[in-house]
C-alpha cells in the first residue's frame, strides 16, 4: 500500500456531486480496494480538507458516515482509524433481518401502494406530492432517509388499512437503517427518488396496478442493492 501522504497527495478538489457523499465514496472506496489497509490511520480533517479542496465541516459529515457504517472507528485524542473493509452495520435493525424486510415488505407495500391509489384523500395526496418534491432537492442523507421513510409511512397511511399503517409505522426504524445504509454504499437516491415519482403518478392517477407495480419494482431494485452489499461483506470476509 501506498504511503498515506502518496494517498492523500492523489486526491482530486470535490464539485461533481454532493461534497461529502462524494469524499465518503472516495474513502470507501480507497478502504474497500485495500488502498486504506486496516489500522491505518486517516489524516486530520484539517488535512483532508486541503487535500480534497472543501471545507472542514465537509469533512467531518463524510467520516462521521464511515464511521456510522462501520468502516471507521474515531479515537479521542488519537484520531480515525480503519477497522473494517466492509460496512459492519447490519442490514436489518433490533428484531428485524434484512431477510425479514425483504420478504414482509412486498406483501404490504405492494397492496398499499393500490389501495392508495383508489382511497387516497386530496391531503394525503398532497404530503407525497411535497415529500417527493422535497426529495428531489435534498442532498443531506439523514434529511432524505427521514423523508424515505415518511412517504412509506404516508402510503400505507393512505392505504386505508389501519393494519398496514400499524406495520409499516412499526418497521420505520429498520426500514431507516437499511435506506441510509443502501444510499451510503450503492447511492440509490436518484433512482430512488426516480422510483418514488412513479409510484406517486400512478396513485395520483387513482392506477391501482400500476401503483402496485411501481411499487414492485421500488421494491425489487432495493432488494437487489441490499443482496450486492451482503455478497460485497461475504468476499471482504473472506478475503
Amino acid at each position: 500500500m501506498r504511503d498515506m501522504d502518496s494517498w492523500l497527495s492523489d486526491r482530486k478538489e470535490i464539485g461533481r456531486r454532493n461534497a461529502a457523499e462524494a469524499v465518503f465514496e472516495d474513502i470507501r472506496t480507497a478502504i474497500v480496494d485495500r488502498k486504506l489497509a486496516l489500522g491505518t490511520r486517516l489524516p486530520s480533517e484539517l488535512q483532508l480538507a486541503e487535500g480534497y479542496g472543501i471545507s472542514r465541516a465537509i469533512v467531518r459529515e463524510a467520516l462521521r458516515s464511515l464511521q456510522t457504517l462501520g468502516f471507521t472507528q474515531t479515537r479521542t485524542g488519537r484520531g480515525t482509524f480503519v477497522v473494517s473493509e466492509s460496512p459492519a452495520r447490519q442490514l436489518g435493525e433490533g428484531a428485524y433481518s434484512a431477510r425479514d424486510l425483504m420478504e414482509a415488505r412486498p406483501c404490504i407495500e405492494i397492496p398499499a401502494a393500490g389501495w392508495a391509489a383508489s382511497r387516497r384523500s386530496s391531503e394525503q395526496l398532497a404530503s407525497l406530492t411535497s415529500l417527493c418534491d422535497r426529495m428531489q432537492e435534498e442532498e443531506d442523507i439523514q434529511k432524505w432517509v427521514r423523508m424515505d421513510a415518511a412517504f412509506h409511512g404516508e402510503i400505507a397511511e393512505a392505504s386505508g388499512n389501519a393494519i398496514f399503517r400499524k406495520v409499516v409505522a412499526d418497521v420505520r426504524g429498520a426500514l431507516s437503517t437499511q435506506s441510509e445504509l443502501v444510499e451510503h454504499v450503492r447511492g440509490r437516491r436518484k433512482a430512488s427518488n426516480a422510483e418514488h415519482r412513479r409510484i406517486l403518478e400512478a396513485i395520483a392517477a387513482g392506477r391501482e396496478r400500476e401503483a402496485r407495480g411501481a411499487m414492485a419494482e421500488h421494491l425489487l431494485e432495493v432488494k437487489r442493492s441490499i443482496i450486492g452489499i451482503a455478497d460485497e461483506r461475504r468476499t471482504a470476509l473472506k478475503g
